[in-house]
């Protein structure tokens, strides 16, 4: 009888602190975050903003229109949509994006890492170091060693004028070509060390058993390993896309967007609109649809590549 009325007594309090605990607690687990999402708001939502609506205007770099803009809505997209340029420079963009970073960076970053795990010490130290300085270097200063390396007196002629075919204008004849190797050679370093985190943590006795099992190399990589690695490959993934759609320097120092349009990412045409051109406005809309395109590659990545509930 004791135990009953106690149970009846405290179970209705307990229920009705309840909500009021769940709601404090939640508010402390949220606290730490609040500086990150207000640095998000003023450093990223806020230029998302003023972007989408320069975009919506006909500012321009000089002139009366520089210190009076005016707000003309969505003719800018309407122009851009219907602009051939545009469209050669989306292609290219995707291309640009898919042969470098989605496939380039990610294929030959696992396979440096696959082949460092099962490397000499002395060696996979060298690869690794070998491998990274690309990457840590600055990007202009990589731009201009590949510009030498590709440029028609550069190293990459040299190499080949020892079989007698050095004379190619790299850079005049492949441009896309060229700039895709650039990118693969520069960006690889950062899949290849998430790849390589991502394979430390993979079990050894789940590969073990498997192996035991009968299951060959292939097998076990493409039926275990890669598997228990896939939010490690959805995150590269969306990462090296992201960084691949923004890039400018690399483009536009090694072939300036040409010859003519052959090499003209969005990144570039929206700098040229908008600094060459002086139309700050439209160039601004260009930008604003290569970060659309930014977003619909996240999300599909996120949809595709979704990691099992644990």
């Amino acid at each position: 009888m004791t135990v009953a009325t106690a149970v009846t007594t405290h179970g209705p309090r307990r229920a009705e602190r309840t909500p009021a605990r769940r709601g404090s607690g939640a508010i402390v687990k949220l606290a730490p975050l609040l500086p990150a999402c207000a640095l998000m708001l003023v450093f990223l939502a806020g230029p998302i903003a003023y972007a989408l609506y320069g975009s919506l205007t006909n500012t321009a770099l000089s002139g009366y229109r520089a210190a009076q803009p005016e707000f003309v809505g969505l003719d800018n997209y309407a122009q851009l949509l219907s602009s051939g340029e545009f469209w050669r420079s989306a292609w290219l963009t995707l291309f640009f994006v898919l042969a470098s970073a989605v496939v380039g960076q990610n294929v030959l970053g696992m396979a440096v890492a696959l082949l460092l795990r099962a490397a000499l010490g002395p060696l996979r130290s060298f690869v690794s170091a070998l491998v990274v300085t690309a990457w840590v270097l600055p990007e202009i200063v990589a731009a201009f060693a590949l510009y030498a390396f590709f440029s028609t007196d550069g190293t990459l002629n040299a190499v080949l004028g020892a079989v007698g075919a050095g004379d190619t204008a790299w850079l005049v004849t492949f441009p896309m070509m060229a700039v895709v190797l650039a990118n693969v050679w520069r960006g690889t370093a950062f899949s290849m060390m998430v790849y390589g985190a991502a394979l430390s943590e993979v079990p050894p006795d789940v590969t073990e058993a498997a192996s035991l099992d009968g299951a060959s190399g292939a097998q076990r990589f493409f039926r275990i390993t890669l598997p228990m690695i896939r939010r490690s490959i959805s995150t590269n993934l969306m990462l090296t896309t992201l960084q691949t759609l923004g890039v400018f320097t690399l483009i536009w120092v090694m072939t300036g967007g040409g010859p003519g349009t052959r090499s003209s990412t969005l990144p570039v045409l929206a700098f040229q609109e908008a600094f060459k051109f002086a139309q700050v406005g439209y160039g601004t809309a260009i930008a604003v649809v290569t970060l659309v395109i930014g977003a619909v590659f996240a999300a599909v990545y996120v949809r595709v590549l979704k990691p099992e509930v644990d």
